[in-house]
């Protein structure tokens, strides 16, 4: 697909490998549209790229529906949407004789997984009915797991459960949609400089989990995601596959 003067869609967008996305997309001549929970980075990223904002729980039907009229509105129907958006927690199943909450758990599988299923299935819907491009393409989507989601450590049962899901599915959604011309792919990163990933980690441990990376031996950049994003959705041969962003990082339990 040539991105240039497409419109797209990034869940996630504000901060993150979701803006990191945004910026390279924006960088091939697309037309981004970003939609996240932030406000003020939301705005802020969209200034930058020049797109759009739209402030939505992507879990909420009602809310991803109006963010997707609103940003069709401003660029015209998306052929490519990623999904970025999503959160974590670290909880053991027992911890201190305590089970896990299950709202917590709930909560994770609700934004990670029901999330990116919701925004897949409403922009799908609409792409469906595009006008066909070269190959008799509509559109593309990519989604966002983890290397967890194969690895998954200690007190990451939600978070892996939910990146599981999300690779499981990539290859039954790209079959569903296949005839109508929408790709699906899923990228697993690794450690990546992310507020999510990095938290508040001090240099000490930053760095010792960086030497568990065989190579490069550095934490990922939102950019070198984004480059990946944006090569799936010009490559129309990628299809209904994972791929790992991860420098040959395998996790360990702890």
């Amino acid at each position: 697909m040539d991105i240039s003067g497409v419109a797209a869609i990034v869940t996630g967008g504000a901060s993150g490998l979701g803006a990191g996305t945004a910026r390279e997309l924006t960088a091939g001549g697309a037309k981004v549209a970003i939609i996240d929970l932030n406000q003020d980075l939301g705005d802020q990223v969209a200034a930058e790229v020049g797109g759009t904002f739209h402030k939505c729980d992507v879990a909420n039907e009602d809310e991803v529906k109006s963010a997707l009229a609103a940003a069709k509105e401003a660029h015209g129907p998306a052929r490519i949407l990623v999904n970025c958006a999503g959160t974590a927690i670290a909880t053991k199943t027992v911890h201190r004789g305590e089970p896990h909450p299950l709202a917590d758990w709930e909560r994770i599988i609700r934004i990670n997984l029901v999330g990116t299923f919701n925004c897949i299935r409403l922009a799908a819907a609409e792409m469906c009915g595009l006008e066909p491009l070269k190959d008799n393409e509509r559109g593309v989507i990519v989604n966002t797991a983890s290397i967890a989601g194969y690895e998954g450590q200690v007190g990451q049962s939600a978070y892996a459960a939910s990146k599981g899901g999300v690779i499981g599915m990539t290859l039954p959604i790209a079959r569903d949609l296949a005839r109508d011309g929408v790709r699906v792919l899923t990228i697993a990163p690794g450690l990546f400089e992310t507020p999510l990933a990095i938290g508040t980690l001090s240099d000490e441990y930053k760095a010792s989990l960086e030497s568990s990376i065989p190579f490069p031996q550095r934490f990922g950049e939102p950019s070198e995601f984004g480059r990946m994003v944006r090569h799936l959705a010009e490559n129309t041969m990628m299809n209904g596959e994972t791929i790992r962003l991860d420098g040959a990082l395998r996790m360990s339990p702890r």
